[in-house]
């Protein structure tokens, strides 16, 4: 009696796991404000996938943020791009919570920090692998402020919760974290594709866009097409939430053909790895062209996207002659908001009158091999699988520049990019370096790594490149203080930096020949010091700083001030 209780319970036990694997009341909200977000899960964004929920702070820093659950700090990150600062605390129940862009953390985890930093010498740091009993947290404890920090767009707390183990991350409102939404998502146009050469809509080998009418709350529509042989489409949609004017992603898309679902994609949870293949989830040669996204409702063989579910041909549509379609697209939201597009299609063989251009060059790519190509003193190397699928490029050295195209086509993996360098002087060598040049008045610096008669660099992006030119040296400006000045009332030191060719690499600030943590906003380019962070000896201090850019220029500054230390 006792093993088949057992038995019960334990398949009781395992039923609910399946039924319901995240708590719904285990974590509680990072801030003491209403949620209202400006980014959601999954939001489609540059080459990924949004990891998790951007929470606006009313347009403000310094926001309490709190962990979500008890726990133990297991990682803490500062970095001048991505998450900016940012903490990690890992949970009994198999869950780390993330918080990032944060302003500054609570005052212990603060001065553990800096005294790393110190110890270091070193703004950026990462601490990972932090012991259980180091920084035991209890839910709804004061961990950080929020802020603006690393590659964070405005002041906003991103929170995200993953599974530990495997790192996956998974929607934060599966957890029963809660925003007010009653607002189905909003289609604003849907594109049309002829996936093969014997493809035909309306008369044309092609994909193109179609009009798309409003006819009810959460319904639309397009005019029929004519169409024969394989087809797909793809929709340009977004969903809002009740409280906010931005627009947010959403979590599914199904597409039905004459009532069969053919394809269907939720973003409830997915892995790092996998973030990459949203530059085949959407169309990205449009994105590439006009910055508009639009989710495909079909897939190419190579994207194996954890998040497609029950696909029929990869979500293609092949269209019979004389026979009536009606294909509808759903987008869903979180809540189960819905709105519903139809596309009504007759089958009908037609002639091209606009066709695809078959695009080939001497430079044919087999994606499972190797390629390496020179030019005028360039090379450029592809591994293996750098491309999905085989493809052509065009690729030219003018005037110096090396133009490799189209740049429509996403990579799966960097390539590397060589120039000889052999003609220039070592003098001039100190001053060269790899620049992308898509926009020749803005050119952007690639980490450049020299050889004797060769630089080189990788990047996964196909453009224009050149060897550019850095002679002059950063330019380094005191804020709010002249040498010689009493400063006694100032809680901070700040100094803007900036340089016009290759970009600030590093740069290194003493008070009275002692290190000083400076922290840099690169968005606006000020290093700020908080006298706090040291007990000031005497009334009269020297402060000095030294900036160098990416090729090595340098320039120095000095100043004297006076200043007595206030208890």
């Amino acid at each position: 009696m006792r093993k088949i209780l057992f038995t019960f319970v334990l398949f009781s036990y395992f039923f609910g796991i399946c039924q319901a694997p995240y708590p719904k009341d285990y974590f509680q909200s990072p801030l003491k404000i209403p949620i209202i977000l400006s980014g959601s899960f999954g939001e489609l964004r540059n080459n990924h996938f949004h990891s998790g929920l951007d929470i606006k702070t009313q347009g403000i820093e310094g926001l309490e943020v709190l962990a979500a659950a008890e726990g133990y700090i297991s990682r803490i990150k500062v970095s001048q791009f991505g998450y900016g600062k940012s903490i990690y605390i890992t949970h009994p129940n198999g869950f780390t919570s993330v918080y990032a862009h944060l302003s500054k953390f609570a005052p212990k985890i603060e001065a553990y920090l800096k005294s790393i930093q110190y110890q270091k010498e070193c703004y950026e740091i990462e601490e990972t692998r932090l012991k259980e009993d180091s920084f035991p947290i209890k839910k709804g404890e004061l961990i950080a402020f929020s802020g603006d920090t690393g590659g964070s767009g405005g002041p906003h707390l991103h929170f995200e919760i993953r599974d530990t183990e495997s790192e996956k991350i998974i929607n934060p409102l599966l957890f029963g974290i809660a925003i007010n939404d009653s607002i189905p998502p909003i289609f604003q146009s849907v594109k049309v594709f002829a996936l093969n050469n014997n493809s035909h809509i309306n008369h044309q080998n092609n994909s193109f866009q179609l009009s798309v009418k409003k006819i009810a709350n959460n319904n639309y529509i397009t005019d029929k097409i004519m169409a024969n042989n394989t087809i797909g489409f793809g929709v340009e949609v977004f969903d809002k939430s009740n409280d906010t004017y931005n627009k947010l992603g959403i979590q599914s898309l199904e597409m039905f053909v004459n009532g069969k679902r053919f394809y269907h994609h939720d973003l409830q949870s997915f892995s790092f790895d996998e973030s990459k293949f949203i530059n085949l989830h959407i169309d990205y040669e449009h994105f590439k062209k006009y910055k508009t996204r639009f989710q495909k409702t079909f897939i190419d063989s190579v994207n194996t996207l954890s998040t497609y579910k029950d696909l029929i041909d990869f979500g293609k549509i092949n269209i019979e002659k004389d026979l009536n379609y009606t294909v509808s697209i759903i987008a869903k939201d979180f809540y189960g908001n819905e709105s519903t597009l139809k596309i009504p299609v007759i089958g009908k063989e037609t002639e091209s009158i606009l066709s695809q251009k078959n695009y080939t060059t001497s430079f044919k790519i087999v994606a499972k091999k190797f390629h390496k190509f020179s030019l005028n003193g360039v090379t450029v190397a592809f591994p293996k699988s750098t491309f999905y699928s085989d493809t052509y490029l065009d690729f030219k050295v003018e005037n110096g520049i090396a133009k490799i195209y189209p740049q429509t086509i996403p990579l799966n993996d960097q390539f590397t990019l060589t120039f000889d360098v052999s003609k220039y002087s070592d003098e001039e060598k100190k001053q060269l370096y790899i620049a992308n040049i898509d926009y020749p008045k803005y050119p952007r610096y690639q980490y450049t790594r020299k050889r004797d008669s060769t630089f080189f660099t990788t990047t996964k992006y196909l453009g224009n490149y050149t060897l550019a030119t850095d002679n002059q040296k950063p330019k380094i400006q005191l804020l709010y203080v002249k040498d010689g000045q009493w400063i006694s009332n100032s809680e901070t030191l700040k100094v803007k930096i900036s340089d016009i060719g290759s970009g600030i690499d590093t740069y290194r600030a003493t008070l009275n020949d002692e290190w000083i943590l400076m922290e840099y906003n690169h968005k606006t380019g000020i290093l700020t010091y908080d006298f706090t962070d040291k007990v000031l000896v005497g009334s009269k201090h020297l402060f000095k700083i030294v900036v160098y850019d990416n090729v090595g220029n340098t320039n120095e500054l000095s100043v004297t001030f006076f200043k007595k230390q206030v208890n």
